[in-house]
Order: structure tokens, then C-alpha cells, then sequence
């Protein structure tokens, strides 16, 4: 399993609005600048965040995005599976999967333990967690 940047990307821009926040809206613009990303991938991922109901965008001059729940809300888990789908590692380990090899098969309990060390660290992190692992970095630069 790989996480693509959309998924990269998602975390970064809701890390952007817990960090930028604080009450007021944030314009992507300026989280685009920040992040190094192109506005209008941003765009994209902001529209997945907005119709899931993790953001809502506030219109006008001084309008923008804003995290609707508290960072500690989110976990880096509800991020990801919104924006990659599925994480687990192999399509036969889906729980609702049926695989005629199972039975027989000597790699299941490995991607099952590797599916469950996944959502255990995805779910176990929240946004909160990741706010603060950021402004520790930005306070060792």
C-alpha cells in the first residue's frame, strides 16, 4: 500500500487549517502557498474534505475553510480513507472480500496482521497529534 499525494496532501492541508485557524476561515490560496501545492489540486481535495463534512467553506472577502469538529476529532485514518478509498495492504484481506484460497492460504494472517497494524496506527493518531508533531519540527528548524 502506497499513500498517494492526494492522501499526503489532505493531511497537510487539515493540519494548514488546525495550525492557520483558530476560528476564522483560511483561504486555500494562502495554504497552497504555504504547502507548496498547486490551488488547484488543493481545490480538489478541499471538495472531497467539504461534501464529507470535515471542512465548510465561508463565503466573501475575508471568507475561506475551517475545520467543523475540533483537530482532535479527526484521525489521520478518517483522512485517508476519505481521500484513498481502502488501506489495506492486499485486495483479499477486505473484510467483505471472499477468497477461495483462504482456507490454504500461508501470506492471509500476514495481511490481516499488516491490515490491523495500519488501522492502529492511522486510527490511533488524530489531528490534534499531528498539529502538535508540526510545531515541533517547525521549532527545531
Amino acid at each position: 500500500m502506497k499513500i498517494s499525494t492526494k492522501g499526503r496532501y489532505a493531511l497537510r492541508l487539515m493540519i494548514d487549517l488546525a495550525m492557520q485557524g483558530g476560528g476564522t476561515p483560511v483561504s486555500l490560496k494562502d495554504i497552497a502557498v504555504r504547502q507548496g501545492v498547486s490551488d488547484k489540486y488543493l481545490e480538489q481535495i478541499i471538495a472531497m474534505l467539504n461534501k464529507a463534512g470535515y471542512v465548510k467553506s465561508i463565503r466573501g472577502p475575508q471568507g475561506g475553510y475551517m475545520l467543523t469538529q475540533e483537530p482532535s476529532y479527526y484521525t489521520a485514518g478518517m483522512i485517508l480513507r476519505l481521500t484513498e478509498g481502502s488501506l489495506v495492504p492486499v485486495a483479499c484481506a477486505e473484510e467483505e472480500s471472499i477468497c477461495e484460497r483462504e482456507g490454504g492460504c500461508g501470506t492471509m494472517e500476514l495481511w490481516k496482521r499488516l491490515d490491523d497494524a495500519i488501522k492502529c496506527v492511522v486510527d490511533g493518531v488524530t489531528l490534534a497529534q499531528l498539529l502538535e508533531w508540526q510545531l515541533a519540527k517547525q521549532q527545531d528548524i
